[in-house]
């Protein structure tokens, strides 16, 4: 059996979908239907189709889509961005891209996401933007936060880069905010190896998104992305093409070809971790000194990590999940203005409880590309965990 073939036959593989049939489509220079209909203008359509949006916009990466969201939402020099204390450090680089301020909002300590008491505590009348952060696939508390947005007219921008097909009653996360930022990084839910989209409903938003990924061509609308689809008078000399200032952000045909193939199995993808999911619950509800991520009623997990607290000593118990033949684990992301980066830059808001919780969290991996993989190694971890303390069993 061809490697392609043995690929395509393995129904736990990541990528044994439509991505080799599709880059190859790309490839073939004479396929003119593919030039009248671009794999990248097909992600989109189909993205703001399962995603429930007006509009889908690609870019390459998640952090040029969390950039073009605050160009969209006015964000100027001297303007504050709020974002959680825990977190990934680029929702605080796009901030400062923009010369503005960085605040941090303080956590809850079980869900491990924004706190919407404390995000109301943070917000001035130079607040001109939230990032809420969806961490670990983990669905943010998001009523209570779009109420207090609302109550002060501040754009929320999701940032959905770790949470594919969440829920929050019923309601598909990245549809709460006013913009929605995912990431097709290589080990989220859906992967191009690199590749990021923002969906929003509003067509001045996804204009000026638009024209800021696509260095600012005039012709650039919320909804196109056809840049093939040029008009005639582009090829006269005195054609002016630029009317805003923009970066190129645009997403490739290849990475566009490959997202289109695994938004087709987006779900089986998700419901592969949720099922691995379910094996670390069986876990860790026999320990008392392990707390799994609190996941609110309602809401529907995605976990892009499966994340724990974890009361004992963590090196003690990485070195041995190593020495037994386990998988390693992570650690939680350092509060971003804990990184030495962020010495050189202003920023505010303390979280002392983001600072509790992370030296204590444990990120478990639950993209396995097989179940029985899976199994082998939350065995190992089991039988270690088991031996540094009681079982609750």
């Amino acid at each position: 059996m061809s490697e392609i073939n043995r690929i395509k036959n393995d129904t736990q593989g990541k990528y044994n979908g439509n991505e080799t049939e599709y880059i190859l489509q790309v490839l073939d220079s004479e396929n003119l239907d593919r030039k009248k209909d671009p794999f990248v203008n097909r992600l989109e359509q189909k993205y703001a189709e399962v995603f429930q949006t007006k509009y889908a916009i690609a870019h390459n990466s998640c952090t040029s889509a969390l950039h073009t969201c605050l160009v969209a939402a006015g964000v100027k020099p001297g303007d504050e961005v709020i974002s959680p204390g825990h977190t990934v450090i680029m929702n605080s680089f796009v901030t400062l891209y923009m010369n503005a301020i960085p605040v941090y909002v303080d956590i809850d300590p079980n869900t491990f996401n924004m706190n919407p008491d404390d995000l109301e505590r943070k917000i001035t009348d130079k607040t001109k933007a939230i990032q809420v952060v969806h961490m670990h696939g983990n669905p943010a508390d998001m009523i209570p936060i779009m109420k207090i947005a609302k109550k002060y007219d501040i754009p929320v921008i999701e940032d959905c880069a770790q949470c594919v097909l969440g829920y929050v009653d019923g309601k598909l996360v990245g549809t709460f905010g006013d913009m929605a930022c995912w990431s097709f990084e290589t080990k989220k839910h859906l992967s191009t190896g690199e590749g990021g989209m923002v969906t929003t409903n509003n067509k001045e938003y996804g204009t000026i998104i638009r024209k800021t990924g696509g260095l600012g061509y005039k012709t650039l609308e919320a909804g196109q992305s056809l840049r093939q689809l040029l008009p005639s008078d582009f090829q006269n000399p005195n054609y002016k093409r630029h009317d805003t200032l923009g970066w190129n952000y645009r997403m490739n045909e290849l990475s566009a070809a490959v997202g289109l193939a695994q938004l087709e199995r987006a779900e089986f993808l998700v419901n592969r971790r949720q099922k691995i999911a379910k094996m670390y619950d069986e876990v860790f509800e026999k320990y008392n000194f392990t707390t799994p991520q609190k996941v609110l009623d309602g809401h529907i997990n995605t976990y892009w990590t499966y994340t724990i607290k974890y009361e004992k000593d963590w090196f003690e118990l990485y070195d041995k999940v190593k020495e037994a033949g386990g998988d390693g684990f992570y650690g939680g992301l350092s509060v971003p203005y804990q990184e030495p980066i962020m010495s050189s830059y202003e920023y505010r808001g303390k979280c002392l409880t983001a600072e509790k919780t992370q030296p204590k969290m444990m990120q478990f991996k639950a993209n396995y590309r097989n179940l029985n993989e899976a199994e082998k190694n939350i065995k190992i971890l089991d039988k270690v965990l088991k031996q540094t303390g009681e079982c609750n069993e």
